[in-house]
């Protein structure tokens, strides 16, 4: 199991495969970091669908307005929308987008983050700088490697759950 050194900025995330521990950056991105802990804490991403999956590149997650498998889910829709919390500034860092980083999910405005994010399956350097790092996997990126591909996918994986490891 991944020594976890710091609980409160830890994500547990469940797939249907197993748990995969995600340590946020607060240094680095302070604002994305307490957004994800927020939108955790009220169950916001629980069930909702990977609804981007690109083999080589990322899988992209966390659409809590339109993503929630279990609550007028809309796959079309999915990737299109936010939670309720206005979008955030971007964090860029030096903080290169390497295999298991968790980036920003945004439109063209580098000021659009909201809730979206994506987990990179490898090395994705040409994103430096452009989307803001909050975020990497330090176990369980097996189960990331497992998401079933899409755009959207037939059949989407999603965030069974995703707690707070202070709580959890």
């Amino acid at each position: 199991m991944a020594e976890i050194k710091d609980p409160e900025n830890t994500i547990l995330l469940e797939l249907k495969d197993g748990t995969v521990t995600i340590e946020l950056l607060p240094d680095i991105a302070p604002k994305h970091c307490d957004r994800m802990k927020e939108l955790a804490r009220s169950g916001a991403y629980d069930n909702v669908a990977f609804h981007r999956v690109i083999d080589g590149f990322m899988a992209q997650t966390g659409d809590v307005a339109n993503g929630n498998m279990e609550n007028n889910f809309n796959l079309r829709m999915a990737g299109t929308g936010g939670s309720d919390l206005g979008d955030l500034p971007a964090e860029f860092s030096g903080i290169p987008h390497d295999r298991g980083t968790i980036g920003a999910a945004r439109s063209q405005n580098p000021d659009s983050a909201n809730s979206q994010f994506f987990i990179n399956f490898s090395d994705n350097h040409f994103l430096n700088r452009q989307y803001t790092v909050y975020g990497r996997v330090i176990e369980g990126m097996e189960h990331v490697d497992a998401i079933t591909r899409g755009e959207p996918p037939a059949s989407p994986d999603r965030m069974v759950s995703v707690k707070v490891a202070a709580d959890a």
